[in-house]
């Protein structure tokens, strides 16, 4: 009898043990920071995915990541053109906190025509935790060696130094720099793998999508952070007959390029959530796909849908963008999240799954919390402005404040009740206009002028740097 308990109480012990050896490797498997894939689209129209009611553009890839996840119906970026969107985004805070209130120019000689260091990146605070982090695609923060991703945080690159790319690879002719002998030369530069210059072979889109893929296997064993900044759908319109093929119903040129343009983005953010997928690491991956700004409809076809205004506009077209993200981990499947959040938001999301101390104070908050019902998230100031044309922008809950040129045009918008921003309440609820524009004022007297020259200086700028491109 005795030897028997013996033995069953070891039996039991041993089960035990097992038990907690398992609960010990699943609780550690889930506890570990998770992997981030932030996949950024550029010039995007908001009614362009699947998930905001297209039927023109299939997108079921983009969309799994919303059905899997949560829609944003109220998501916004700080800015209404790329490269200050993107430094708000890699940075979490304001760009005009730091003066990238205008779009940089490409003068790789120059170290202040970019991201200053005095910022953090996403990829800086995440190497606390251990990250490897990738760049690939559009940079547009700095062609300045001091100002390479590779120094801003990022283990590896993969893309482009300035705004745009040629997608074709037998159109990527000059070699480096210093064959570049204007701004938009810059578009025709041999792509860049860290620091040095490769022959891409496909079609850039896929190519990047490639790259994405290729690193995530390459750093599955430990946590990794892939920034996937597609220039697609941005100009030039250029697509493989591959994709334009799928939209034998459109007519105009332009638009079935665009169309093709973003299939091919869907294509490749397929290959990136299959990959996940295949090597079990999508359970316990933050996915996100936004666009940098609005579409500009007349200059790429895209469509904003009910949305007013275009990129460039602080209007809802330029700032409102398609947002979804997953974590099957932390949030519920086919989630649809109404209260405004900010791209901003992404940086304070990621660092505090990894408790993360940041050099800087955020703009954003982590939206986990808020997702998973343990809080309410309060009304925000989102703030806009546009230094070059003296035109400014505040959301703060229902209501958007606009003043544009020079304070010529006041506007007031209830967002909730008129999201095509068709009626304007600055006259009828005028306490409301000023308590906005207070707030504005407020957070613009903590805000930079811009410490460059924008695209739109160009001329000048070469005036005072005779040897930019020498």
């Amino acid at each position: 009898m005795k030897t028997k308990t013996l033995f069953q109480s070891k039996l039991i012990n041993i089960k035990t043990i097992s038990f907690g050896l398992m609960f010990f490797i699943n609780f550690f498997a889930f506890s570990q920071s998770p992997n981030v894939v932030l996949i950024l689209a550029d010039d995007l129209g908001y009614n362009d995915v699947g998930f905001n009611g297209s039927t023109e553009i299939p997108t079921p890839n983009i969309d799994r990541i919303a059905n899997e996840g949560v829609k944003f119906t109220n998501g916004y970026v700080s800015y209404a053109v790329c490269g200050p969107s993107r430094a708000g985004l890699i940075t979490g805070r304001f760009q005009d906190r730091f003066g990238f209130g205008l779009n940089p120019l490409y003068a790789p000689k120059d170290p202040n025509m970019g991201l200053p260091l005095s910022e953090e990146t996403l990829a800086s605070a995440l190497q606390k935790a251990n990250y490897k982090s990738v760049a690939i695609g559009k940079w547009h923060l700095g062609a300045h060696e001091l100002l390479h991703p590779l120094k801003r945080g990022f283990d590896d690159f993969y893309g482009f130094l300035t705004g745009g790319h040629m997608y074709f690879p037998e159109q990527l002719t000059i070699q480096d720099q210093s064959g570049v002998k204007s701004q938009y030369d810059a578009y025709r530069e041999k792509i860049l793998r860290n620091y040095e210059r490769v022959e891409e072979t496909e079609y850039l889109t896929d190519g990047l999508s490639r790259e994405a893929v290729n690193y995530i296997k390459k750093y599955k064993d430990e946590p990794f952070f892939i920034y996937l900044a597609y220039n697609a759908p941005h100009t030039p319109l250029q697509a493989t007959q591959k994709y334009l093929d799928r939209f034998p119903n459109i007519e105009d040129k332009k638009r079935k390029t665009y169309a093709a343009m973003v299939s091919a983005v869907d294509d490749g953010v397929g290959a990136v959530l299959n990959t996940l997928e295949e090597l079990n690491l999508d359970e316990n991956t933050i996915v996100i796909f936004l666009s940098d700004n609005g579409g500009p409809e007349k200059h790429n076809a895209s469509d904003n849908g009910v949305l007013r205004g275009e990129k460039g506009s602080l209007f809802e077209g330029g700032v409102h963008v398609p947002f979804a993200m997953k974590w099957p981990k932390a949030i519920p499947q086919g989630m649809i999240y109404e209260k405004p959040v900010i791209s901003l938001d992404l940086f304070a999301t990621v660092v505090a799954q990894s408790n993360i101390q940041t050099k800087n104070k955020l703009d954003g908050v982590n939206l986990i919390p808020y997702l998973q019902g343990e809080k309410e998230l309060d009304d925000r100031p989102f703030f806009w402005k546009q230094f070059n044309k003296n035109s400014y922008g505040l959301r703060l809950g229902d209501y958007k404040y606009l003043q544009l040129n020079n304070q010529k045009e006041n506007m007031l918008f209830n967002l909730e009740e008129d999201i095509s921003e068709t009626s304007n309440l600055y006259e009828t609820k005028s306490a409301t206009f000023l308590a906005l524009k207070e707030e504005f004022e407020k957070l613009n007297k903590e805000m930079k002028d811009p410490i460059f020259m924008g695209l739109s200086q160009g001329k000048e700028y070469n005036e005072l740097h005779p040897d930019r491109f020498e």
